[in-house]
Formats: structure tokens, C-alpha cells, sequence
């Protein structure tokens, strides 16, 4: 199996361990605390496999810029979970996108335009009829847009970090806002598609997005892809640009299984605005995201 790349099996069968004892407190949490980024790497990969050696020089360099590790609950929400966790996490202001009074009436424009879209299948409820669709995003999109405002109000950062934590223990809220995220992620689809039917320039991955068989245009996205995030998978790579064109923030990864490549350290998108803030993650697959945190003080400086 591709994970046997990754771990020798004494690993593989402490792994199966662990998994069996996820009724421990920690493993639900979305976000767990934070632990020192090298004694995590020690816990995780201790083998002598080639890969466990690149991974642990990996977290060496991370550790140069980074001092803790907040691990990520790991379902197929975890690339939104992390990102989204780090953008509110540093929010100071609302972002332009989502101080516009047209941005709540998204889901009905979008829908009086693209019939297809009534296919959109909500968190555990398909079926859902044309008008529902339309209420329940509009919800999950203004409660992003209450929380977003909410947290980057809040001056202190231990009192951020504590709305932060909060907010993503709080699972019928969390779940909401990935759908929003989701919804943002088609509109910047359709967007981008329709710039490049009318000639207009459009990003490299925008074309890549489209060029695939199952994602050929917009509804073909929503369809094989948009709507199986969280539930039978996760982003692929091409999707994580979307994301951070959809945010407007550049999405920074370290990918520990690149170390000592040119793609160690991957921007989403690699030529961004200069105005995007920007947000860090961690991945040692590209499947599972962590975050680091507490930037060492010679790096700040």
C-alpha cells in the first residue's frame, strides 16, 4: 500500500493501535493543543526507513521557523479545517470579499443562473429542494461571515486562540462553515471558467482544474468533486489553489515527504497577490494537514 512508502511495520502496527484507542478526549478534538514540533516528530518517526529519515529532517527545518505542532483532526475536512483554522487564528480585519453586501446573496444569484446547482448535496441532508439550498447556504455563509468578524475583533491572542478553540469544538458550527467554504470554492470555479471562455487570463491551475475528465466545467466540479469533499475525500492539490483563490489568502504548505526539493515548501497559488495574507500548514502526504505554530521569536524578528 502507499502508506507501507511511509512507515515500516513495527510503525504500521503502532499506528493500528492507536487508532483503536481513539476514544481518548484528544482524537476528537478538531484541533488538538499544541505540542513541541520535534517531540512530535520523535513520537511519530522513530524508524530507520529512508522516508522516516526525510521526514524528521523535514520537521527539523520547519522547526527553524516554527516552535509547536497543532495536529488536525483527520477526516476528509482536514485541509479546510486547517486553513481556516490559521486564517481566523490571524484575522484582524474582514476580509474585502466578505464585507460585501452582495455575498450573502450568492447561493440565490448563483442558483437563478445555474440550474444545476439545486444538485448541490448539503452535510447529510441530499435531497434537499431548490429553495432549501438557497436558505441553508445563506445561513452557513453569513455565520462564516459573523464568526470571521466576531474573532478578528477580538485584540488579545490568547483570547483569539480561546475563540478559535472554541469555534471548532463546536461541530454543527464547524461542518457549516466547510460547506460555506465549499459554496466560495464553486462561485470562484464558475468565475474562473467564464473569464476563460471570454478570452480573459485566467491562473495556470484553473486551466489544470478544467483539463481533468471528471472536472471538465463547473458542474462536472460541483458533481464528481465539490460534493464528495468531507464525505469520500478530501482537496487534491489542484483543489487547494482554489481554495486560496476562493480566500483570497496564499496557502503556504511545508511537504515534509518533498524535503530536499524544490517542492519542500509549496505557495497555493505559487505567484500570489502581494496583498493576501498568508497562512502555514504542514502535510507529510499531501492527504493530511497539521499547523504549525508559535513562530520562533529570530524568525518574527
Amino acid at each position: 500500500s502507499e502508506e507501507d512508502i511511509y512507515r515500516d511495520e513495527e510503525e504500521i502496527e503502532r499506528e493500528k493501535i492507536l487508532l483503536c484507542e481513539t476514544n481518548s478526549s484528544e482524537y476528537k478534538l478538531s484541533v488538538s493543543p499544541e505540542m513541541d514540533i520535534m517531540e512530535y516528530c520523535r513520537k511519530e518517526w522513530k524508524g530507520n526507513t529512508p522516508a522516516a529519515k526525510r521526514m524528521r529532517k523535514g520537521y527539523e527545518a520547519v522547526a527553524q521557523k516554527f516552535a509547536s505542532i497543532r495536529r488536525i483532526r483527520g477526516d476528509n475536512y482536514c485541509a479546510f479545517r486547517a486553513t481556516l483554522f490559521q486564517a481566523l487564528s490571524q484575522a484582524t480585519q474582514l476580509p474585502r470579499w466578505l464585507q460585501s453586501e452582495d455575498f450573502t446573496m450568492l447561493p440565490e444569484n448563483l442558483l437563478s443562473k445555474y440550474d444545476w446547482i439545486k444538485q448541490w448535496q448539503l452535510r447529510q441532508k441530499p435531497g434537499k429542494r431548490m429553495g432549501e439550498i438557497n436558505d441553508e447556504i445563506k445561513e452557513y455563509l453569513i455565520l462564516l461571515r459573523k464568526k470571521w468578524k466576531n474573532i478578528s475583533e477580538i485584540k488579545g491572542p490568547l483570547e483569539k486562540q480561546e475563540a478559535c478553540d472554541k469555534l471548532f469544538k463546536n461541530e454543527e458550527e464547524e461542518y457549516s462553515l466547510y460547506e460555506a467554504l465549499k459554496f466560495l470554492m464553486l462561485n470562484t470555479a464558475i468565475e474562473l471558467y467564464n473569464a476563460d471562455k471570454s478570452g480573459r487570463r485566467v491562473p495556470v491551475f484553473s486551466w489544470l482544474l478544467f483539463a481533468r475528465d471528471t472536472s471538465s466545467n463547473p458542474f462536472q466540479l460541483m458533481r464528481n468533486h465539490l460534493n464528495h469533499i468531507g464525505h469520500s475525500g478530501g482537496l487534491e492539490q489542484v483543489e487547494m489553489f482554489l481554495l486560496a483563490y476562493a480566500l483570497q489568502y496564499t496557502i503556504q504548505v511545508y511537504r515534509l515527504y518533498k524535503y530536499s526539493t524544490d517542492e519542500f515548501i509549496t505557495l497555493y497559488p505559487n505567484d500570489p497577490e502581494e496583498d493576501w495574507p498568508v497562512v502555514t500548514l504542514i502535510t507529510e502526504d499531501d492527504r493530511h494537514y497539521n499547523i504549525p505554530v508559535r513562530m520562533c521569536q529570530e524568525t518574527m524578528l
